[in-house]
């Protein structure tokens, strides 16, 4: 028997919540409704679709992880990070980032990108960048999507964390920089962090 439209939105809203990730093909088979009733529900309902969805999940997820500043600061979207150690962020080179004449990326955007995500590996309430060394190795251009790789690589003898920033588009490196990063929590000292930078 066929469930009444309240009862199979309060289902479909339950379901949602359990697992975020289901797709509306998936609940369609489960409810015996067509893929279009769902979207017509998620819509009445103001579910966002699956793909905001799976990007909500793992904000929350992240903006856990990021303590030196708001997800939201980052430039770019960190996709993964583990504190102290390495995150990944992407930017989609959009036409406000270049300049109009050529459509070539401001440099700015690339190193906010790096810089940002250099901040955000810190696992401290504080970090700023007291240094940097940086490089850009080719131009971007719009509609290119920029992959930042961050990698804490130890300290240095001032008590400084350095972080190595590479941005690549598809596997060719755009980018490349060295943080020098002041923390509030200078005087903890992990065992392996004694490696000096270059």
């Amino acid at each position: 028997m066929r469930k009444s439209k309240r009862e199979r939105q309060r289902l479909l809203q339950e379901t949602i919540q359990k697992n975020p990730f289901i797709t509306d093909e998936e609940l369609a088979e489960k409810f015996s409704v067509s893929v279009q009733t769902i979207r017509l529900d998620r819509l009445e309902l103001s579910i966002p679709e699956l793909r905001e969805r799976i990007k909500h999940v793992a904000q929350q997820s992240l903006a856990d992880k990021v303590r030196a500043l708001p997800i939201e600061e980052v430039i770019g979207e960190i996709i993964d990070i583990e504190p102290d150690h390495s995150a990944i962020s992407i930017f989609d080179v959009r036409a406000e980032h270049v300049f109009k004449r050529n459509r070539i990326a401001r440099g700015h955007h690339l190193f906010a990108q790096a810089n940002s995500l250099a901040v955000a590996v810190i696992n401290d309430e504080l970090a700023l960048t007291a240094k940097a060394n940086i490089r850009f190795t080719r131009q971007v251009k719009e509609n290119e999507r920029v992959v930042a790789k961050a990698k804490v690589i130890g300290e240095n003898e001032n008590g400084r964390t350095i972080v190595e920033v590479n941005s690549y588009v598809g596997q060719e490196l755009v980018f490349s920089g060295t943080f020098e990063m002041y923390r509030s929590n200078n005087e903890k000292k992990d065992g392996d962090s004694n490696e000096s930078s270059n």
